[in-house]
């Protein structure tokens, strides 16, 4: 698929590139790092946004070229004029906010760039493979395909981040020693160093933000002998902590990191019901759970937009259906992992507990 997207690149050169809604580390670096290629191949590049970045992805280079759109006049004819437009990260058109119908209409080719099942059939070049690690990886083929010496710090940095965000860190199931390869080579072409880029997405916290995390620390409840955990934020610990929506990202991996949870769930409230994110451990998957509920994304990591009359009842209609997504595990005997003695004494407690001597 990577050969249909070459020429057109070769050929043309007003290109326009959109990200889905709420950009995540994936979706804004693989955007930074196609435009500032682009640019640097000599070709006119628009790269505009429904919403802006978090605030834990706005330091990075490249990041003040992407619009926010507000209907101005050269946002529209960077749209209209482009001869090839990039959809990146999202094979939906609603995912794309208020652009979706406008660049599902434009003339230009449109090109899909992701690593989601199921894409919408308006897309004329579909370059999809859902077994790679990140959309990130995607477009470094591209770059790789075309010119890898163009590749420098600004553009190394925007890749590392878009794979590094969307594999956890290198730890779901499809990072592979390919994977590691290709980041070896950005790394090395770019000379950056990963440090930083951590430090930036992960550890910057707002004083708003850590007390939301302390709130839904506190909700955090378990199913299923503790092998199945969610939480939950709403509006109302928003507000109360003067948090944003965005400080919550990365939440439902605290969840995830108790001792003998397979798959955690967070569950943030909104009016007409809730947004579930779904993580689980490597031998577990999530994904068909999420698109039970009309929701989708990989075997560890997935999401949903479910809608029903109160929060409350999301949360109840998606965690009474665990156990048919989720291997659970039978619960152990009373005497599993003790000792004889230890058996015997606790026995000889709880009978007395009971009268029973």
């Amino acid at each position: 698929m990577v050969n249909e997207i070459l020429p057109l690149i070769r050929e043309h050169d007003r290109f326009f590139i959109i990200t889905h809604i709420r950009p995540d580390g994936d979706a804004l670096g693989s955007q930074i790092a196609l435009g500032l290629f682009l640019e640097k191949m000599g070709k006119q590049v628009a790269m505009i946004n429904s919403d802006s970045p978090p605030y834990n992805l706005d330091w990075l280079p490249g990041s003040e070229k992407v619009e926010v759109y507000d209907g101005a006049l050269s946002q529209r004819e960077a749209i209209l004029e482009a001869d090839v437009a990039f959809v990146l990260d999202t094979n939906d058109e609603d995912r794309l906010g208020h652009l979706g119908s406008t660049v599902r209409k434009t003339d230009a080719v449109k090109v899909l760039i992701d690593h989601h099942m199921e894409p919408e059939k308006w897309f004329d070049v579909p370059f999809v493979r859902n077994t790679a690690a990140a959309t990130g990886s995607l477009v470094y083929e591209i770059i790789d395909a075309l010119d890898p010496s163009l590749i420098d710090a600004d553009i190394a940095t925007a890749l590392y981040t878009a794979i590094m965000t969307d594999t956890g860190s290198f730890r779901y199931s499809h990072v592979t020693p390919d994977l590691h390869r290709m980041i070896a080579d950005i790394l090395e072409r770019g000379e950056i160093e990963p440090a930083p880029i951590h430090e930036n997405i992960f550890d910057r916290k707002s004083m708003p933000g850590l007390r939301l995390l302390g709130r839904m620390l506190n909700r955090i409840r378990t199913r299923h002998n503790g092998q199945v955990a969610y939480s939950v934020v709403t509006q109302r610990m928003v507000d109360d902590t003067g948090a944003s929506w965005d400080d919550k990202d990365g939440f439902v991996n605290y969840i995830l990191s108790i001792d003998g949870v397979k798959a955690a769930l967070l569950f943030s409230e909104v009016s007409d019901g809730a947004k579930i994110s779904f993580r689980s451990e490597a031998d577990t998957r999530v994904d068909e759970w999420a698109r039970a509920f009309d929701g989708g994304g990989h075997r560890n990591a997935s999401g949903a937009y479910v809608k029903r009359p109160s929060f409350e009842d999301v949360i109840e209609d998606v965690m009474d259906v665990a156990d048919r997504y989720i291997d659970i595990d039978p619960p152990h005997n009373l005497g599993d992992g003790l000792s004889a003695e230890d058996a015997s004494y606790l026995e000889t407690m709880m009978k007395a507990r009971s009268g029973d001597k």
